[in-house]
């Protein structure tokens, strides 16, 4: 029912999602090293570029755990890891700046951000059955008629969470445009700061490019699986 090239792309998907996720992680630890000059705090950082945007309803907060660092745009909070939001060096002051580009964004009503949050509910859904789905076609025997349909089930609400996945790339790559912009425009780090904070901020981008991709290979390798089975 599953090929040998299924295997292959999990493996291939499995492994670049590893070396992106583990240089990440170096790169943080790297320019973690590089203490700001100013003495500022991940949780400073960030309430300054909300005051410098004009936006005075959304909190920061601490959350657990390394690289949690979001944006809720329900309860409007930016919620940097504790490392984050103690810490005061170029790493810190990348994230909490990137962070705080998503609350402009929700403050503006960014278009990218707008159609991620509207399909929220939808990938929910798609990612706890769209699996099921697929497998249950497979198990029914796509050829089937039931099986078809059930499969092309599965099929869609993949598509989804591939569309879900490629509209972040606009999302994540414009929040850290902009972190970037304030941190160099507003001279909150200097030189060799700002180039730790653009590189961690590159290698993060890089994760969501590398999870969008591993998305839509999955997708490929299933549509292709969906036609074959009405040969």
């Amino acid at each position: 029912m599953i090929g040998m090239e299924y295997y292959i792309i999990i493996g291939v998907i499995s492994l670049f999602s590893w070396l992106a996720s583990n240089t990440l992680k170096r790169k943080f630890k790297k320019y973690s090293k590089i203490q700001l000059k100013n003495g500022m705090s991940g949780a400073e950082i960030a309430e300054k570029m909300l005051a410098d945007n004009g936006i005075f309803d959304v909190k920061v907060i601490s959350t657990p755990g390394q690289l949690t660092d979001h944006y809720n745009p329900q309860n409007k909070t930016v919620n940097l890891s504790e490392a984050v939001y103690n810490q005061r060096n170029a790493a810190s002051a990348a994230v909490a700046a990137h962070e705080v580009g998503h609350a402009v964004q929700h403050a503006q009503a960014y278009k990218w951000l707008t159609m991620r949050s509207q399909l929220v509910p939808m990938v929910n859904v798609s990612s706890k059955f769209s699996q099921y789905l697929v497998m249950g076609g497979l198990i029914l025997g796509a050829a089937s008629s039931l099986g078809y349909w059930v499969l092309l089930a599965g099929v869609v609400l993949m598509g989804m969470a591939t569309l879900f996945s490629f509209i972040t790339l606009p999302v994540e790559y414009d929040a850290s445009n902009r972190a970037l912009a304030w941190l160099k425009n507003k001279n909150i780090v200097n030189r060799e700061e700002f180039v730790g904070s653009k590189d961690a901020l590159k290698w993060a981008a890089r994760t969501y490019l590398v999870a969008a991709l591993g998305s839509l290979a999955m997708l490929a390798y299933w549509v292709l699986k969906l036609m074959a089975s009405r040969d």
